[in-house]
């Protein structure tokens, strides 16, 4: 039954389509300085209450293993911007008239859909230093989503999302 489930859930995240994650950073910063973080206090986070604190205890954790600590008094403060959008669905029908040197011609095209248009949620990691309030580091993530999904499958897409944007956290030298 548990490798039924578990099947499912990879199923499912596997039909969401993968995470995918842009990154910027000031490639000046020392991110070695900074070991305690906090949440801006006003962070509108664009989640329903549940999968925000979903996401923070995803995050928590996470940065606990990173060796990262929730403080009153942080080196950083971690902003969250998040929205919902149709993508497209990749069906295009064309038609085109031409001619040149008395030749007349036609054409249509039709579009064959490589990925179904669905429901993608972005979500956006800001990294503040506290003293500066200068952003320092930033991660925008985007995935498949559904609205409809259980509690446990919201909590592992998000967790999906999480690993994969804090992967390369902080960034190698160059």
């Amino acid at each position: 039954m548990k490798k039924a489930l578990l099947l499912g859930v990879l199923g499912l995240l596997a039909s969401c389509g993968a995470v995918k994650v842009d990154y910027d950073y000031d490639r000046g910063t020392n991110f070695s300085k900074y070991t305690t973080y906090n949440y801006f206090s006003d962070m509108n986070s664009g989640l329903s209450q549940l999968d925000e604190r979903r996401l923070l205890r995803v995050l928590d954790s996470t940065l606990t293993t990173k060796r990262y600590k929730l403080s009153e008094e942080p080196d950083f403060f971690i902003n969250i911007i998040s929205n919902e959008y149709r993508s497209n669905s990749g069906n295009n029908v064309g038609f085109g008239v031409g001619g040149t040197g008395g030749n007349v011609g036609g054409g249509l095209s039709v579009g064959i859909p490589v990925n179904s248009g669905g429901l993608k949620r972005m979500i956006q990691f800001d990294f503040v230093d506290a003293d500066r309030d200068a952003l320092f580091w930033q991660a925008v993530s985007d995935s498949g989503y559904r609205d409809n999904a259980s509690p446990s499958v919201r909590e592992d897409m998000l967790r999906a999302v999480v690993a994969k944007v804090f992967s390369k956290y902080p960034p190698e030298k160059k």
